[in-house]
């Protein structure tokens, strides 16, 4: 049984682990990406130190992490989340767990008050691609306000 739930420091290390696989293993272990985050290996204290953020975490019965996914504040102005970081285990892949972290995040930033969500990825990540795009999220075709990862191709709003 795989319950979704906020980040908690024991996390981290597997979160960081999770994430820089994914991303190496579609050889973007380079710099521009989350692999170089200078948060990441700490990701509980990042989305602590604001009510409008939050990281929610996919475990499995026994509480090993299979991957999750943050919502954070973007352009508080304009009321725009980011999403950021969904990334799940090679064998937590296929299981719909992706679409379970998404209806968390964005219930979350319903509550939080955002009214947009903006996402940034590569176009090799075909699959993440797919999910966004059945999930609803719209292909802006340029990143908003100067993106942070400058090796990202691909962005995508969903408004809320």
């Amino acid at each position: 049984m795989v319950r979704i739930r906020p980040i908690k420091p024991a996390d981290d290390p597997p979160l960081a682990t999770i994430i820089r696989t994914s991303l190496k293993s579609y050889g973007l272990d380079i710099p521009g990406t989350a692999y170089f985050d200078k948060e990441l290996d700490h990701l509980s204290d990042f989305y602590d130190k604001s009510a409008q953020r939050e990281y929610f975490v996919a475990v499995n019965e026994v509480d090993t992490v299979l991957g999750g996914a943050g919502i954070a504040e973007f352009d508080i102005a304009n009321q725009v989340a980011e999403l950021q970081k969904l990334y799940l285990t090679e064998a937590a892949r296929g299981q719909h767990l992706s679409y379970r972290l998404l209806d968390t995040a964005v219930g979350f930033a319903k509550g939080a008050g955002y009214k947009t969500i903006y996402l940034e990825t590569h176009h090799s990540l075909v699959e993440a691609i797919h999910l966004y795009q059945d999930y609803g999220f719209s292909d802006l075709g340029h990143p908003l306000n100067n993106g942070e990862h400058s090796s990202m191709d691909k962005f995508f709003v969903l408004n809320l």
